[in-house]
């Protein structure tokens, strides 16, 4: 049979030129432009977040799959096609997790990449910092509908370092933290003892660990390499500032009221996630997608540092 060496993403010019040079890199995902705010806003979006990174000092690397081809790291031209700018390029743009990679290529499709797929593409890219929103996880009524993110499975066996604002607050965060021990992923509170609540500063939940400077973060990173244990992904959970979270009230009435509304119209499955964040969206006041935006942005900035203090901490050889 033939042998056929590993896929290994194409990176913008950048950012080949940051690895090259020991120069701090942040992963960011492309599934928010593309599938998470509206046009031309989505555009604008992309464009501050890769100059936040820049702002810190690292370079921003945007994962997305463009015509079959995972590139790690976009220009202009492709920052445009993910956000469905107009004249961009033809055809949709698809919603691709892990799973749906290995189809994407094989087909040439173009897709933004989720959590799972951006985690997965940096990884092998040689990245290990990443900067997201919230995490997928588990999903309210799991033990009816065993709905699990994708994301959970493909952390384990990633070694990534995720900065995050916790998980969606519509998914059952207790369950997901037990799974997140069970699979092995070290969760760490930047600034905080309680695990973030998305659109939340606090979900309410505890975590074991909590570290104050990016250089902590750094040293967990260097502990995991050194241990050479199972390759699973670091979470950092980095809350939204109280004075930027959706009003606590208001989220819990919205997301209760959206939640028997998808019981009563039988929503199950996939359909509930963007049901939910549709709703909250909707009687919110596009308050919830503020609150959001506001938690990607912090989280790009943390990341950035963090990656800033890894390579300075590979340069010392420590």
């Amino acid at each position: 049979m033939p042998q056929h060496s590993p896929l290994v993403p194409v990176l913008s010019e950048e950012v080949r030129e940051a690895l090259d040079r020991h120069r701090p890199v942040v992963a960011l995902e492309s599934t928010i432009l593309a599938h998470g705010l509206p046009r031309p806003r989505n555009l604008l979006v992309g464009t501050e977040l890769e100059e936040l990174v820049r702002s810190e000092g690292a370079v921003p690397a945007t994962v997305a799959v463009l015509d079959g081809v995972p590139h790690v790291g976009l220009d202009k031209a492709g920052l445009e096609r993910i956000a469905g700018a107009p004249g961009a390029g033809d055809g949709p743009v698809r919603k691709l997790g892990h799973r749906d990679l290995a189809p994407a290529v094989a087909g040439g499709a173009t897709g933004a990449t989720t959590v799972s797929a951006t985690a997965f593409l940096a990884a092998r890219a040689g990245l290990r910092v990443f900067a997201t929103g919230g995490l997928g996880g588990v999903h309210r009524g799991w033990t009816e509908s065993q709905d699990e993110s994708a994301d959970l499975a493909l952390l384990a066996r990633t070694r990534i370092t995720v900065v995050c604002a916790g998980v969606k607050s519509i998914l059952d965060v207790p369950a997901t933290l037990q799974r997140l021990e069970t699979l092995g992923v070290t969760v760490l509170g930047y600034g905080t003892d309680r695990f973030p609540g998305f659109y939340l500063t606090s979900s309410g939940e505890p975590v074991d660990w909590t570290v104050r400077e990016p250089a902590e973060v750094a040293a967990v990173m260097a502990a995991q390499d050194a241990l050479a244990g199972p390759e699973a992904a670091l979470l950092v959970g980095n809350p939204v500032p109280e004075t930027e979270q959706l009003d606590p009230e208001l989220h819990d009435r919205v997301l209760a009221g959206a939640l028997a509304e998808a019981r009563e119209s039988g929503i199950s499955g996939q359909a509930v996630t963007p049901f939910l964040l549709e709703r909250l969206v909707a009687h919110t006041g596009g308050a919830s997608l503020e609150a959001n935006l506001a938690a990607v942005r912090g989280n790009v900035r943390l990341a950035a540092r963090i990656a800033a203090a890894w390579t300075a901490r590979a340069g010392r050889g420590a």
